[in-house]
């Protein structure tokens, strides 16, 4: 069940793809769809005396609360339609980040949208993403910002390595995978390990979903490509609607300094992808 789903509002052109998405499963998982609007108002205030400063901050703020505010507007009149839909939209002070992820956790699946590099915009907001799926503790779908979003998640394919994370991002993509028509559970190893002992075995989770209500296929495939690469290239070929996967299972800061699949997904996805860390 996905009760409470959770969306990040912002006033960039690919936020309506974002909310249409996050509406239809709403819908389909009869859910409550509650839109975060992040102010940008600094809730500091400046010391005693700075008039000048002070009346420079209430300016701003009321520019950027009028901002929010027609977000929010935009956000409601998008879901105003013949079927009804449980939502509401909340104005939230202070980082972007925090304010997601705060009311993110009074959710069951936090909606954000995928980084856009080219964008001049902060590295805080270029960076929510990642540090929103790195501390709200619930299963986050990012929203590619090019490429085809499918009307519903019918073939999913879950990348499974045997981590936590993975084990994470499968139980919180559950509803979603009841849902599917095709679901796949796929496990990237080398040649040189594919008949190793040590390797992931995909077959192990096979009869977990199956007593889960999700009958899976389960793919082993040896790759000598890079993992991003192979993942990417699989989910492709496949035509999935939707790219399971654990968030970061190495520190942050080794993947960012030498790479990483998580880091790599998120930048390239051209599909949904739902990931937990």
């Amino acid at each position: 069940m996905l009760p409470t789903i959770a969306v990040h509002l912002d006033h960039t052109e690919r936020c309506e793809i974002r909310t249409l998405l996050a509406a239809r499963l709403a819908r389909r998982h009869h859910s409550h769809l509650m839109g975060i609007v992040p102010t940008g108002c600094d809730t500091a205030r400046p010391p005693p005396g700075a008039q000048e400063a002070a009346d420079a901050l209430v300016e701003a703020s009321l520019y950027l609360r009028r901002r929010a505010e027609t977000v929010a507007h935009v956000f409601r009149s998008r879901l105003m339609g013949p079927v009804p839909l449980s939502c509401g939209a909340r104005l939230v002070d202070g980082e972007p980040v925090q304010a997601v992820v705060r009311l993110g956790r009074a959710s069951d699946l936090v909606v954000v949208g995928q980084a856009d590099e080219a964008a001049t915009v902060s590295d805080v907001v270029r960076r929510l993403p990642e540090d929103v799926m790195l501390d709200v503790g619930r299963p986050v779908l990012i929203v590619p910002r090019e490429g085809r979003i499918a009307p519903a998640f019918d073939r999913v394919v879950v990348a499974w390595d045997s981590s936590r994370e993975a084990s994470i991002s499968l139980r919180g993509a559950m509803p979603l995978l009841r849902k599917a028509a095709h679901v796949t559970l796929l496990t990237l190893v080398r040649p040189e390990d594919a008949n190793a002992a040590h390797a992931p075995d995909p077959s192990e989770m096979s009869g977990w979903l199956l007593r889960h209500g999700v009958q899976a296929d389960v793919e082993r495939l040896a790759t000598s490509l890079r993992w991003a690469d192979a993942l990417l290239h699989r989910v492709e070929v496949s035509e999935a609607d939707l790219l399971v996967m654990g968030g970061y299972g190495h520190p942050r800061l080794r993947e960012r300094m030498l790479g990483g699949v998580t880091r790599d997904v998120l930048a390239r996805a051209t599909l949904p992808v739902l990931m937990a860390h």
